[in-house]
């Protein structure tokens, strides 16, 4: 029985798939299973899979995808003490990664730590601000220790035992992972980050990616914040704070370039957030 199952979810990611299953495949922690679950590939993503020959694969029709439903079928599939998410774009850095990730979940003294997520550094062609907001994110933890509640499932690791207990929400299509790990906080238990382990994972959404992907998570966060956003207090003072380090940042990388476009991309993504929280209570 593996000590480690790893699960690694994808659609139509011929991109960043391989270069992904080869990097978990030269782990310097070796004691692990691959499960792997495709949602209706069609670019070649499943075929690059089964070359890899994952223990498990689950192939779940697009129209049938609800995240939590699929993570809670993977868990059942899984045997290791401990399972680690890894979405398919997320290339680990490194041979340590995985040992980086899953040591704290390993380490006797720290009895409470029952889930840890990752580093995600941003790809070469991220643009500016995406940077920026990685860095902010994750970085050395010190910014996102602040907020109200931070975490990223997309590579990340959690007790097996704690999951079968205490399965994800089959009820969301976005956040899932930020719903789960606020109930396991509100229960007493720790969630870490673990600034060692290191992926590669970014995104350079179209505008219109942009406004679906932030009005659903409002939608969502409605959900599981249970508190109606004010107009003035949740979308204009943080985006005008947003703004300005946006500009900041900007101006000390030399890429004023960036400014017009960054003024959209982040008008459109707070406003996006906040539509979709107030939409929720409507």
């Amino acid at each position: 029985m593996p000590l480690v199952s790893i699960v690694v979810r994808s659609k139509n990611d011929m991109r960043y798939i391989e270069q992904t299953l080869n990097a978990i495949q030269r782990q310097s922690f070796s004691d692990f299973e691959l499960i792997c679950a495709d949602s209706g590939s069609t670019d070649g993503t499943l075929e690059i899979i089964k070359g890899f020959a994952p223990k498990h694969i689950m192939k779940i029709p697009p129209e049938e995808y609800i995240p939590g439903k699929v993570l809670n079928d993977a868990v059942q599939l899984c045997s290791g003490k401990i399972i680690v998410f890894n979405n398919s774009d997320c290339i680990p850095q490194g041979m340590n990664w995985l040992t980086n990730l899953t040591a704290p979940l390993l380490d006797a003294e720290r009895k409470n730590t029952v889930a840890v997520f990752c580093d995600q550094h941003p790809r070469p062609e991220a643009r500016p601000l995406v940077r920026k907001d990685h860095v902010r994110a994750f970085g050395d933890g010190t910014v996102s220790a602040g907020w109200q509640h931070f975490f990223s499932l997309a590579s990340s690791a959690i007790l097996t035992e704690l999951l079968l207990h205490n399965p994800f929400d089959e009820t969301l299509q976005y956040s899932e992972d930020v719903e789960w790990s606020l109930r396991m906080k509100k229960l007493g238990y720790c969630i870490d980050y673990i600034p060692e382990a290191h992926v590669e994972h970014s995104h350079n959404y179209s505008l219109q990616e942009v406004w679906t992907r932030f009005y659903n998570e409002g939608l969502a966060e409605g959900r599981i914040y249970r508190s109606a956003p004010a107009f003035f207090k949740d979308f204009i003072m943080p985006c005008t704070a947003e703004l300005l380090r946006d500009w900041k940042f900007l101006l000390s990388h030399f890429r004023i370039d960036h400014i017009p476009y960054g003024l959209v991309y982040r008008l459109l993504q707070r406003f996006a957030m906040w539509k979709g929280r107030r939409d929720y209570f409507k």
